[in-house]
Order: C-alpha cells, then structure tokens, then sequence
C-alpha cells in the first residue's frame, strides 16, 4: 500500500506540472491587458510599461513561467496583481468556505442519494422506482441558481417566522463574530506556513467556533450552510441515486447473491453486507468525481448565497487578469482534485478483496 501511495504522489507532480503550464499559457490568452484593466483606459503608456516592469510582464512567456515554478518549488503562490497581498493568504481565507460547502453538500448528497438509489433497486418497475428516479432526473435539471433563489423564497420569506426558517445569504448571523484563532490562541507573531494555517483555520468557521467552544456560533454556521448544501448537492445528488440503482440492480443478479437467499439471510442482511459493499466500487467513483468537481468553486451558488469562496475569488481575479490568484488557486484545486481521486482508488481495495494496489 505504502509503494502504491508513493508512485501515486509522484504521478501526480507531471500532471500538475502540465495544469500549471496549461493555466498559465491560457490566463495569458485572455483578451484585454492587466495594466488597462488595474490603472484605467487613461492610462499612459509610460504608466503601463512601469506596471508591467513592476510585475515582470514584459519578460519572454518561458521566463515568466521559469520564474513561477520556482516560486512554487520554494512553496511561495505569487502576489496579486490587483491587491499587492500574498495568493497563499487569500487562499487560506477562501478556501474553507468552499471544503465546508463542498462537505455539506456531498454528505447530503450522498446520503440522500444512496438512500433513493436503494429504494428504487428494490422496489424495481414499481411506482416507488418510477417517482424516484423521476425525481432523479428533475434534480439534474434544475439549474442551480434557480433551485437556490427558490430555496431562499420558501425558507427565508415564506417560513420567515416560523421554526422552519432558515438564513438566506452569509456565514454568520448579524452579532455573532468569530476572533482569529491566531488571537485566541496567543499566537500573533507566528510567520510563514504555520500563519498560513492559522488564517485557513480562522477562516472555517465551522472548525473555529468548535474548538474555541462557542457552540451558538457552531450551530449559526450550520444553518447558513444548509441551504446552499442542498442547493448545490441536488445534481450530485441525483446522479448518484441512478448510479446506486443501475449498480445494485447488477449486483442482485448474481449468483451469490441468490446464494445467500437461499441459505435462509434476511433480505437485511443481503442487502447490507453481500450486494451494497460490491455496489459501492461505481457509486465511490462517481462521489470522487463530484466532490473534486465541488472543490472548484460553485460560483453560482457562492454568488446567490453571498459566500466567500473559491468560485467568486477566481471569476473576480480572471476579470481582473490578475495572474497570479488565477495560477495559484488552480493549482491548489488541482492538487486537492488529485487527492481526492487517490483516497477513491486506495478506498477500492478495502470495498473490495479481489482488487489489489500493486
């Protein structure tokens, strides 16, 4: 396993290689010129030629390159054009928003998912199999800016006052704040990585307000959440109830399956322990996929609940043309993509004893 993991991390350094090279040439493609879009259209020429001096821009495109990847060998993301701040920082201060969304939504979709998908295999050709995979298709159809205003109408406006009320836009309530842990914890002269990480644990609010044990906090944040969770998982949701479905339905045909039947095991005990573990192999794959998907940033979702995200943050920097942010956070998502693709395949041979890591 251990040899598995290491040829897998190694693999993983060409590929983001080519994602950094891919990125950059394509940020450069993009219409338009930094300079005019950071000083104005009235800026002179001698302003622009001092901006581009500034940030390096006027060197050849392979030393610009030559130049980034040794800033990322020496673990330093860049600087924003637009802001003069460090990538990593405005990282760490967005990226929590999108893993605590991204969670959210995948464990509601998956939960739900599988459920409907068990549902509908074993009741097969019924009217229940029929409704759910109705449903189904309906939830890949609806756009998720649309499911997302709908969603703020009826449990921002409708149960406004009632306990079924739920917060339309933000993290936290009006009142209810969060310090740095950097402050919490005494830790304010702290540089480099361990910084980093402070501003990346501040910034989860969900992990914030746990350790620092302000419960009413805790909840708040699980409340803003939900809406969105369930905005945004209702597609992944819905391809994974199909996959659960079409996956157990192949796996009740086999031969152990009616094997186990007729040894007398409770129709429980088939479904749990025989057909669900060697159903799981397609349904883990498909989970990968959309979380690493999630990762990317639901932009329209962060936009209509008014989060602060990945998505937002790199839609901005791309119209802005800040070069910079938009090589640094998709690197950092490529990276977290790759991951989560390594825990599906190694999760492949504890579902299943006959797969081996070699």
């Amino acid at each position: 396993m251990s040899r598995y993991l290491i040829r897998r991390l190694a693999a993983m350094i060409p590929v983001l290689i080519g994602i950094l090279l891919v990125v950059f040439v394509m940020v450069r493609l993009i219409p338009g010129d930094p300079c005019l879009v950071m000083l104005g259209e009235r800026a002179t020429q001698a302003q622009c030629e001092a901006f581009r001096e500034r940030f390096g821009l006027n060197d050849p495109l392979p030393v610009q390159f030559a130049r980034y990847a040794v800033q990322i060998l020496q673990g330093d993301l860049g600087t924003s054009i637009s802001t003069g701040r460090p990538v990593a920082v405005i990282l760490a201060e967005r990226l929590p928003m999108t893993i605590e969304l991204t969670i959210g939504a995948i464990l509601f979709a998956t939960t739900v998912g599988i459920a409907l998908g068990i549902l509908s295999a074993i009741h097969q050709n019924s009217p229940i199999d029929v409704l759910t995979m109705v449903l189904a298709n309906i939830g890949v159809s609806m756009p998720v800016f649309w499911l997302g205003l709908m969603l703020v109408y009826v449990f921002a406006l409708v149960f406004r006052d009632t306990p079924l009320f739920l917060p339309p836009s933000g993290r936290l309530s009006p009142g209810i704040s969060l310090p740095p842990l950097a402050r919490a914890w005494g830790l304010e002269e702290v540089e480099g990585f361990p910084r980093i990480l402070l501003i990346f644990l501040s910034n989860s609010a969900l992990f914030n307000s746990l350790v620092t044990g302000n419960f009413q906090a805790f909840g708040d944040a699980l409340r803003h959440l939900i809406l969105p969770s369930v905005a945004v998982g209702t597609i992944p949701l819905s391809i994974i109830a199909r996959m659960t479905r079409s996956s157990l339905l192949e796996v009740l045909g086999e031969d152990y399956i009616r094997t186990a039947r007729a040894k007398g095991l409770r129709e429980r005990i088939v479904l749990v322990r025989h057909a669900m573990r060697n159903a799981m192999i397609p349904i883990v794959t498909v989970v990968g996929l959309q979380a690493g998907s999630l990762l990317s940033g639901a932009v329209l979702t962060e936009t209509v609940f008014s989060l602060p995200g990945v998505g937002t943050q790199l839609v901005s920097a791309i119209l802005a043309r800040d070069y910079p942010v938009v090589q640094g956070f998709t690197l950092a998502v490529a990276v977290m993509f790759a991951l989560v693709n390594l825990v599906v395949d190694v999760s492949y041979a504890y579902l299943d004893p006959r797969i081996r890591l070699e």
